[in-house]
């Protein structure tokens, strides 16, 4: 017994002793104490990159809404049922949680960085603005109104929504200080940090300004002197080739591969389809593009179904083969869309080099060339009297809006933007639609039941947070 009570006795002190001192289980000793703001950076980039690639059915259902993609099976997304899975709440939260907030903190990163020379601090803090820039612009034209101002600041529990007219006069000055403090004699982030461009900032000065171009067009029908004065100064110094096309470059191993992959292939799931809309046209047009869009069916056929109809999996086609590999690279702005805007811009009367037709000719060659065509299949298809630009049908609205939805393919939300604002082409609603066309989404709940009274007023000044609702910027 006093054997045992010489054991029991220093190991029950010893213990008592460990127990006095529990704040050491406080510690965290796996996750680091501070983050890099490169990594923050890029960890916003990959944010914004995966929202835009999705084709999730709880965060990105654009390619419904654009009717390129249909689905065989479930038909609650197709048919606008954006609530029930609060795909609404879902991209809220990811521009404004996941990709300004990183980008904020990288910003405060950045700044009281010693080790930083002048030159390298004020292109990082430009390259984090545009990207913040970029995510306050899908929130603006998705929304109306939003909080912008009181966002994300701790001591504001109850932000304000902003006027999305005013928001947008904001961001677009941002962007041209941005684009004023980029400077290639200094570096930007390294090689690993920057994904869009591996730290090559005379490319992200054409990014930058291409984004510029795009953002200032969804105004110029209501604010005409604005988009000419920004068209005209970003143009010369946007894109001008497809090695300047601003890419997120995918893995091919988890967690950093494509998310496309997630949904098509790790899934299991068998749902997306080409929808009937673009397939008639791509059919009907012998165009080059389609084997790439889109794989055949069962019998060898490319065939499109009906959007919101249940339709057998197997009976049609499905999204090209390029789309089921890990690695698939994602366009987040490129050749084809900036001579699509110089196009457009010259057609409205502003100063751009160059004519309509040539920017529009180019701009469907690139797209063509870019998936895998020839310039030979780009001559023919150019050479279609449905599709060269003197004797298309309709005015430059829906010429160029024509074949915009159909480059813009794989780009769905920038899709969406041009369906609403160019009003080309006009497609039916999908079979059993459960609201009218999506001009906007609706506010997340939690903006209702946390925000009420900020979201009260913002839903009665843009005309209802009803998802019909057209912004600010939708006249036509």
């Amino acid at each position: 017994m006093k054997t045992l009570y010489k054991i029991l006795v220093p190991a029950l002190l010893l213990m008592a002793s460990c127990t006095k001192n529990i704040e050491q289980f406080n510690t965290e000793t796996k996750r680091p104490s501070a983050v890099p703001a490169g990594t923050l950076f890029n960890n916003a980039v990959k944010t914004l990159s995966d929202g835009m690639a999705t084709a999730s059915v709880n965060a990105n259902v654009f390619r419904h809404v654009v009717k390129h993609w249909g689905q065989a099976t479930n038909q609650e997304e197709a048919q606008y049922d954006f609530l029930t899975r609060a795909i609404n709440t879902a991209w809220w939260t990811r521009m404004y949680r996941d990709v300004i907030n990183d980008l904020r903190d990288a910003k405060r990163l950045v700044t009281a960085d010693l080790t930083l020379t002048d030159g390298v601090k004020a292109n990082q803090l430009a390259m984090l603005d545009i990207i913040e820039v970029y995510a306050w612009g899908v929130l603006v034209n998705t929304f109306g109104n939003v909080p912008y101002t009181d966002a994300l600041d701790d001591t504001k529990l109850f932000p304000v929504y902003d006027d999305a007219k005013t928001v947008y006069a904001d961001i677009l000055k941002r962007l041209a200080a941005d684009i004023g403090k980029l400077n290639t004699a200094s570096a930007g982030f390294v090689a690993t940090e920057d994904f869009f461009y591996s730290g090559n900032v005379g490319q992200w000065i054409k990014f930058a300004n291409t984004l510029y171009m795009r953002l200032a067009i969804v105004i110029a029908d209501v604010d005409n002197a604005t988009a000419k004065a920004a068209i005209e100064a970003a143009s010369p110094n946007a894109i001008s080739a497809a090695a300047d096309n601003t890419v997120f470059k995918y893995l091919a191993s988890p967690p950093n591969n494509n998310p496309l992959y997630d949904q098509l292939v790790t899934s299991g799931r068998s749902d997306f389809i080409a929808a009937k809309d673009l397939m008639d046209v791509l059919n009907n047009m012998s165009d080059p593009r389609k084997p790439q869009y889109f794989g055949v069916n069962n019998v060898g056929q490319y065939v499109g179904a009906v959007v919101g109809q249940v339709v057998s999996f197997a009976t049609v086609s499905k999204p090209g083969a390029k789309f089921y590999a890990p690695d698939f690279p994602h366009t987040m702005a490129d050749y084809v869309e900036t001579e699509f805007l110089r196009a457009e811009a010259i057609e409205r009367g502003y100063t751009v080099t160059g004519t309509a037709e040539g920017h529009y000719n180019n701009a469907i060659r690139a797209s063509i060339i870019a998936w895998g065509g020839t310039n030979a299949e780009a001559d023919t298809y150019l050479g279609r009297a449905d599709v060269a630009y003197t004797t298309a049908t309709g005015t430059w609205r829906q010429k160029i809006g024509f074949q915009k939805w159909i480059a813009l393919y794989n780009r769905p939300y920038d899709g969406w933007v041009e369906l609403r604002r160019l009003d080309y082409p006009q497609m039916p609603l999908p079979l059993q639609a459960r609201t009218g066309f999506p001009n906007r989404l609706a506010y997340p709940g939690n903006e209702q039941q946390l925000n009420g009274a900020n979201y009260t007023k913002a839903a009665s000044d843009i005309g209802g947070d009803k998802f019909e609702t057209k912004l600010w910027w939708d006249k036509f």
